[in-house]
């Protein structure tokens, strides 16, 4: 047990009260010498908000002293949610008057105070642990000399007020950021400093670079990055390559999308007869490269994840490695590590595996569209007969193994995705729906199988290890779902607190090809849980899967790259030491809290750059009429999705013919007089009234039939 666990399992225990340092100096039997280290893990665990200090200089842990740690999600009206650590907690509501000077992510400790209306936990913000917005980014107004910016994001409420030596060329209606100098207290405004001017609104790029700022996506490498990748060597030693099972004559080759330029993954199938083949999976060796604690591994550990918006790639490691020496580049000697799989061509089932440090030459970069092609054709387009036999059976297996998962209960939702096709100039000139075919699907089902593979091998041998989990909904949510699915005929079990995910992938079965497929789906999503890293082994209850990891994206995702790491010290030293133990009991859990901010992080980035140009895109079409789907229900309104998945709001105030009442649980709005209902799924045709790209908001009004 790492020394910050023992502190915190000391704290936990129920004869435990708030000591101090003194004291636990004491408890702890610590000689002289280590009463400095001591010290800075307790202030290291204090800024982290895993334990607290009182007043009088004693130290306790936040639940035991009616505080939670969290992050706070602001509200456009000045009220805001902590979004506790512990994602078993509730949000507790915090009012403008109780947010001491706190703005939206900050890092907080919050004193619960009393259930406010309709039995919503309220809190205050008692301490500031971790500011999130020492930058803002936002349109400048001027007034008389005097300038406020008015910020990007809605959700930080506060303008930011500049002094008038502070404004220096910038113009009205510039995107801008400023350095915050005095943060607010009370009512009274935040007081900035003017740093750089991004540009005219308007401009082009400037939209995109001003949401890169305002998440505070990273940018340029470090110099002590860039110096440290110039020293790789673009040719694989020959002493290295000795070393490695060597699959350089087995057919072996990637399956990407067309733009794709980092290739972290390879596949290959060899029949092994009697019903038999060996699927292999070859992931890029990235870990060979980045080695632990450099200043690239620094970078990559902060970043987390390369991020994909709508017309760039902020990558998590430099291109000489994503695109370069760890692309899996057909025809090119690559290091990497194999997952061997010996399995049944019958019913998918894994025989025995085997896992290598190996070293691999791509036969060919397929697409998904070519292979797409060739395998609903059923016509091979390479003059290479065996690819096509290859992909042919990679095809069989792939259908066998899905639909194991989907006996097993695994819950696949389908939602389709938008593509967006952009000039020159970063405008968007067409939106399209991502197709999802069988090459996917093949890829998918065997990237799925082989993190089952590595989770379930780590978590039998009992070694730290870092586990992707998904838990299980909220039995209050399910209860709130099963009322709204009562209205359509269909229920979730739910047996002593236990819920299957057979029972909800049922569900989505039944609904298939029905008018309110779409939604239902939906409002069974909004009942699940998020995602996430935890470096204890929780299964994974959307794919019904006991064991889950991520294995094979170390090229853009960090957790990967950790798993990779251990992943090779069992394979050349047969296991960890127990000092490699302790020392990844210790790390494990901040990475993982980290890699899951940071993706959610690249998430929002990814979702807003879409979205940012959707908005754009639609300022084209203002008076024209489309049909679409009603995908959202609120109380000042409901969203409308059209064909090519732009959405927009069709405001309660201009539904004219009547009054309309909003139906909470129903998801729905129902004329007082006519009885008329919009419910959530229902299909209705709409004219696009009003474009505001600035506050990224599209209104549609409703097309009287």
């Amino acid at each position: 047990m790492s020394a910050r666990q023992e502190i915190l399992e000391f704290m936990r225990g129920r004869t435990y009260r708030p000591m101090t340092f003194e004291e636990l100096v004491e408890e702890f039997g610590l000689a002289r010498k280590d009463r400095e280290p001591f010290a800075q893990l307790l202030a290291e665990l204090e800024k982290d908000g895993a334990i607290v200090k009182t007043r009088k200089d004693r130290y306790g842990i936040p639940e035991k002293m009616n505080l939670v740690v969290g992050v706070l999600q602001g509200h456009r009206k000045g009220f805001a949610f902590l979004l506790p650590e512990d994602p078993e907690q509730p949000d507790i509501y915090i009012g403008l008057e109780n947010m001491s000077g706190a703005m939206h992510r900050d890092k907080v400790i919050v004193r619960r105070l009393k259930k406010g209306k309709g039995e919503k936990e309220e809190g205050e913000v008692i301490r500031i642990l971790e500011r999130a917005n020492e930058k803002i980014v936002g349109r400048l107004e001027v007034v008389r000399n005097i300038g406020f910016v008015v910020p990007d994001d809605p959700r930080i409420y506060y303008d930011v007020f500049l002094p008038p030596d502070s404004i220096k060329d910038a113009g009205e209606g510039d995107k801008v950021i400023v350095k915050i100098e005095k943060w607010p207290q009370g009512r009274r405004n935040p007081e900035g400093k003017l740093i750089q001017v991004l540009g005219g609104e308007d401009e082009p790029g400037v939209d995109i670079e001003s949401l890169i700022y305002r998440l505070g996506l990273p940018r340029e490498f470090p110099r002590k990055v860039e110096g440290e990748v110039q020293k790789i060597k673009d040719i694989i030693p020959e002493d290295i390559k000795e070393n490695r099972l060597d699959l350089r004559d087995k057919l072996i080759f990637t399956i990407d999308g067309e733009d794709a330029k980092d290739f972290d993954d390879a596949v290959s199938l060899e029949v092994k007869g009697k019903g038999q083949a060996q699927l292999g999976i070859h992931i890029a060796d990235v870990a060979h490269y980045v080695r632990e604690g450099s200043e690239l591994d620094k970078e990559a550990r902060e970043r987390g994840t390369s991020i994909y918006l709508v017309d760039r790639v902020i990558p998590m490691l430099p291109e000489k490695i994503s695109n370069g020496v760890c692309s899996l580049r057909p025809k090119e000697e690559r290091l990497t590590l194999s997952l061997l799989l010996d399995i049944s061509m019958e019913n998918g089932e894994v025989l025995d595996y085997n896992f290598a440090e190996s070293i691999i030459e791509s036969k060919y970069r397929l697409t998904y569209t070519e292979v797409n092609r060739a395998l609903e054709n059923g016509e091979s387009l390479w003059e290479d007969e065996e690819l096509f036999k290859t992909l042919r059976r990679m095809e069989h297996l792939a259908k066998v193994r899905r639909k194991n998962r989907e006996k097993r209960g695994s819950i696949d939702f389908d939602f389709p995705e938008p593509y967006l096709e952009l000039d020159d100039q970063g405008a968007p000139v067409a939106i399209h729906r991502r197709e999802r075919g069988i090459g996917e699907i093949l890829i998918e089902e065997f990237m799925i199988l082989s993190n089952e593979v590595i989770a379930e091998h780590f978590y039998w041998r009992e070694l730290p290890f870092i586990y992707r989990i998904h838990e299980r909904p909220d039995l209050g949510d399910i209860k709130e779902l099963n009322e709204f699915l009562h209205n359509f005929g269909f229920h979730i079990k739910e047996e002593n607190g236990d819920i299957k995910p057979k029972d909800i992938q049922t569900v989505l079965e039944k609904i298939k090809g029905r008018e309110e497929q779409r939604l239902i789906q939906t409002v069974v999503l909004r009942s699940m849980k998020q995602a996430r890293y935890h470096w204890m082994n929780m299964g994974h209850f959307g794919l019904a899967s006991e064991n889950y990891t991520h294995f094979t994206s170390p090229i853009r995702r960090y957790p990967d790259l950790i798993v990779h790491r251990i992943l090779k010290e069992v394979i050349t030293k047969g296991s960890l030491n127990p000092k490699r133990i302790e020392q990844l009991e210790e790390i494990l859990p901040n990475v993982t809290r980290h890699s899951s901010d940071m993706e959610r992080r690249a998430m929002e980035g990814e979702r807003e750059s879409v979205d940012m140009k959707m908005v754009e895109y639609m300022e084209q079409e203002v008076g024209e009429e489309f049909d679409g789907i009603i995908s959202s229900v609120l109380a000042f309104g409901f969203f409308v999705e059209l064909e090519n998945l732009v959405e927009g709001l069709v405001h309660v105030s201009t539904l004219t013919d009547d009054y309309y009442h909003f139906l909470e649980k129903e998801f729905a709005f129902q004329g007082e007089r006519t009885k008329k209902i919009f419910r959530l799924g229902d299909k209705v045709r709409v004219r696009v009234d009003k474009v505001n790209r600035l506050q990224g908001e599209i209104d549609f009004a409703l097309v009287r039939e």
